[in-house]
């Protein structure tokens, strides 16, 4: 049996994404176990993951070098495992499964990194979707040139969280939700940056549409993210206000996993919430502003990426260096109106 250790991602769409690597593994060697460090947020999303036998939980914050700290997981760690996949691409990652001593540890070059991977990958560029990324890791490196060498992003296998219908219900009746009627989610948030983040007053319009067809509306995100849900609820008329719910800072994540997969559309900005609600079966709606699909799409089976072609974009910085923010302003909401009716027939 193969045991195998992962160094986990630290955000929440490449934790999703990172699904796909395991779902590999498990498909070379059914009978290995994977476990995964990774930080205390991520345990949740882990444990919705059938082939991730445990979440170790990561004790140091992220950025922060700590060497004794992560030599002395590391020693912990010794003798119980006989591969390491790290993720990310820092040399402080790598630390800990050099001080653990697995024999094989396999990632992409990057940050001075020879010494501590024994099976360094020379090109993660050579990729051009962050999954495939992954999921090349899992092969020899003789045989991962491109993305040719995998077939093709919509080869891959999927990032699929798992539902526990019960504990669902459970969470639908603590926030006081009906799954009798259609609700269409909403993530207006995105922790990159205001470059992400398409106008409140847009998704207002697409939540004044959902509501006049009968629909509700969920409007999810972090503490971060209340304001912007309120102001958006606040921009509907008063009689559709009724039906539309801000669970923005009042959920915890998991809880937000399980609202999300109760959705039947979702309209989100590139975020990590836009990477959940794909992994939970849902329709998706992707706004791309500064960011391209052509790096991390949603990998649903069901998607609309929508987006402007100005010149500028996509730029990949967190705020517009012109200040217009037009890759997002001029994103109009029939844009994603006309997503949502291509995938929802009920409309």
């Amino acid at each position: 049996m193969v045991k195998i250790l992962i160094i986990g991602p630290s955000w929440v769409g490449d934790m999703v994404m990172s699904q796909s690597l395991y779902i590999t593994l498990k498909q070379q060697h059914p009978n290995s176990t994977i476990d995964v460090i990774a930080p205390a947020w991520c345990k949740p999303i882990l444990e919705r993951m059938p082939e991730v036998n445990k979440a170790l939980e990561m004790p140091i914050g992220h950025g922060e070098f700590n060497l004794w700290g992560r030599r002395k997981i590391g020693k912990s760690l010794r003798n119980q495992y006989d591969h390491a996949y790290i993720l990310p691409n820092s040399a402080k990652s790598a630390l800990i499964p050099w001080f653990a001593n697995i024999p094989t540890r396999t990632g992409w070059k990057g940050e001075s990194r020879y010494i501590l991977l024994n099976d360094l990958r020379p090109n993660k560029k050579a990729f051009q979707y962050m999954v495939e990324r992954y999921v090349a890791l899992a092969h020899p490196r003789t045989e991962m040139e491109s993305s040719h060498s995998l077939g093709g992003i919509h080869t891959l296998p999927k990032p699929k969280l798992t539902i526990d219908i019960p504990v669902q219900q459970k969470t639908l009746e603590k926030f006081q939700l009906s799954s009798e009627v259609d609700a269409i989610g909403l993530c207006p948030g995105a922790e990159f940056g205001p470059a992400k983040k398409w106008p409140e007053a847009h998704y207002a319009e697409v939540a004044q549409f959902a509501v006049n067809n009968g629909k509700q509306v969920w409007l999810f995100g972090s503490q971060k993210d209340v304001e912007t849900c309120q102001s958006i609820k606040s921009k509907v008329s008063l009689e559709g206000q009724e039906n539309i719910h801000v669970l923005a800072g009042q959920t915890s994540l998991i809880e937000a996993v399980d609202l999300l997969a109760a959705c039947s559309t979702v309209v989100s900005n590139d975020s990590g919430l836009m990477h959940v609600a794909a992994a939970v079966g849902c329709n998706v709606v992707a706004v791309y502003g500064s960011t391209s699909p052509k790096y991390t799409p949603p990998l649903a089976e069901k998607v609309e990426i929508v987006h402007t072609d100005i010149e500028c974009r996509p730029c990949f910085q967190r705020e517009c260096r012109f200040k217009h923010l037009k890759c997002l302003t001029e994103l109009s909401p029939q844009q994603v109106i006309n997503g949502i009716q291509k995938m929802d027939r009920i409309i």
